[in-house]
């Protein structure tokens, strides 16, 4: 094993949710092999081509990372290791959101600006045959349609992309969302938290519901906290400095301050501490992947790792 592969019991945990071949249209290369190649990249934001020999052909390493991508596999084993931790009582409910800025390399520009094709049980870039797997059917990755619909975007950064995500209290990431580098914080809260969803090791609706939320300021407007009460969740969001005046300015028609817990704010440092966790795999730290929904998946196996590993 070397370093940064999966152990013996990383293996066990994820081994049962992979897809297996039917026998009849060819075998998938060992997982481990090309997930342990996967790894690597992400953690060290090699080059395909350059990947070592003892992961594979680097094509075949690339192609399974693009499929999972596509058909959202990477969400789903990341969805099952978060369902075992959940029923273990690990997952720590008092989450929190927050956005980072993510600088694009030259070489994740030039994806066509057409959308990718369907995937097909024939012909495309995303083949499958009907059967090959148990995990799920293959949907239609989001992107095309220029820079813009790359996740791809300018801000004071340059060429940047933003990940945007929620953490559970033990600073491991819940839910993450790819957007332009320009978009605001507030535009995507609703959509991180939507993303949330824990399902339940036996029947029953999956989780999507936190105990708390706490936020900074980018969060503070009236749609994000309508949005909370509706749903109610319990939430610190410190108030900005020029709502707070115009509050006051209104006298008795601006309304009560919203509530705000000095103590609980304290831990919105987990959401940083988890972004850092993130960061630390080189491939997430700087962008290279031309379509947005292969950084996704670049990103998610990272916070597989990450809740593997924490």
């Amino acid at each position: 094993m070397g370093r940064g592969d999966l152990s013996d019991a990383e293996w066990e945990r994820l081994r049962p949710f992979l897809p297996v071949s039917n026998g009849r249209c060819g075998r998938w290369r060992d997982h481990r092999q090309v997930i342990d190649g996967i790894l690597h990249r992400v953690r060290t934001g090699v080059h395909w081509r350059d990947l070592p020999e003892r992961f594979g052909p680097w094509k075949t390493v690339y192609e399974r990372h693009r499929l999972w991508s596509a058909d959202g596999t990477w969400e789903r084993l990341l969805q099952q290791v978060q369902a075992a931790a959940d029923a273990a009582g690990e997952i720590d409910w008092d989450i929190s959101v927050d956005s980072t800025i993510v600088r694009a390399h030259q070489h994740a520009a030039g994806a066509r600006v057409d959308p990718p094709p369907e995937p097909a049980s024939k012909g495309g870039p995303f083949r499958r045959t009907p059967a090959r797997d148990t995990v799920g059917e293959p949907r239609r990755p989001p992107g095309g349609g220029g820079a813009g619909g790359e996740g791809l975007g300018r801000s004071r950064g340059g060429f940047t992309t933003k990940l945007h995500l929620s953490a559970d209290g033990r600073c491991r990431p819940l839910s993450l969302v790819v957007t332009p580098g320009q978009r605001a914080d507030c535009t995507q809260f609703t959509t991180v938290l939507e993303k949330i969803r824990v399902p339940k090791p036996g029947p029953g609706r999956p989780r999507k519901k936190p105990a708390s939320l706490t936020a900074d300021k980018a969060y503070s407007n009236g749609p994000c906290r309508q949005y909370l009460r509706r749903r109610g969740i319990r939430h610190t969001i410190p108030e900005k400095t020029d709502s707070h005046a115009a509050r006051l300015r209104k006298g008795s028609r601006g309304g009560r301050p919203p509530s705000f817990d000095k103590e609980r704010y304290k831990k919105r440092n987990t959401i940083e501490r988890a972004i850092n966790r993130m960061k630390q795999h080189r491939a997430v730290a700087t962008r290279y992947d031309k379509r947005r929904y292969v950084y996704l998946g670049t990103a998610t196996a990272a916070a597989l790792i990450i809740w593997l590993r924490n």
